[in-house]
């Protein structure tokens, strides 16, 4: 466990290094969750377009639960290992890029990279019947802003990792619920994004 900890240092001490002053104003963009909206506003369209009113206020809600999952659940890991974050750890933070708005206290795991985690797998599954490339525009979104976690300063990659693998168990959970309900409760599960389950 010792020499985990030790690499996940090692390598957010790489990868954070890999920073520049004239990149840290894009990555505390990317960071922060408002940057994203207009993203999501287009998401939301292609899911009107595919879905439907009814559906896609179905979907809607379902990624409303999905973000309090994720969310809640890093809370709770964070509380029960109280792992400091890199920006506050000692032998770290002296030799970290620290450009981040605020440091919080534990870091373990990041929110951030397990709700768009969750989000890719989520509505890429939704989406892929319709869009064949989304899962790419998906998974490129996610990486931006899981690796801006580290980039900023806040968190390890084992952080992020860990947000990864839970959000993409969370998102894969979520859009076979999301298949359940169409099935079950609209006419017509065909025009429903599962045409080819």
């Amino acid at each position: 466990m010792e020499q985990l900890v030790e690499l996940d240092q090692e390598l957010f001490l790489f990868l954070n290094n890999l920073g520049t002053p004239a990149w840290d104003n894009f990555w505390n963009f990317i960071t922060n969750k408002f940057a994203s909206i207009p993203f999501y506003a287009l998401l939301v369209f292609f899911l009107y377009k595919a879905l439907g009113l009814k559906r896609t206020l179905l979907t809607l809600l379902l990624v409303a639960v999905l973000i309090t999952m994720t969310d809640q659940l890093s809370n709770l890991f964070k509380h029960f290992f109280e792992r400091a974050r890199p920006c506050r750890q000692e032998g770290v933070m002296e030799y970290a890029r620290f450009v981040a708005v605020r440091c919080g206290r534990y870091g373990y795991f990041s929110a951030h990279a397990a709700s768009s985690a969750a989000l890719c797998v989520f509505l890429g599954m939704i989406l892929k019947n319709y869009w064949k490339h989304i899962f790419y525009v998906l998974i490129f979104w996610a990486l931006l802003v899981s690796y801006s976690r580290i980039y900023i300063g806040v968190h390890y990659p084992g952080d992020v990792l860990t947000g990864w693998i839970l959000g993409i168990m969370i998102g894969y959970l979520l859009f076979l619920f999301h298949k359940f309900l169409l099935k079950k409760y609209f006419v017509n599960p065909v025009a429903s994004g599962y045409k080819n389950p």
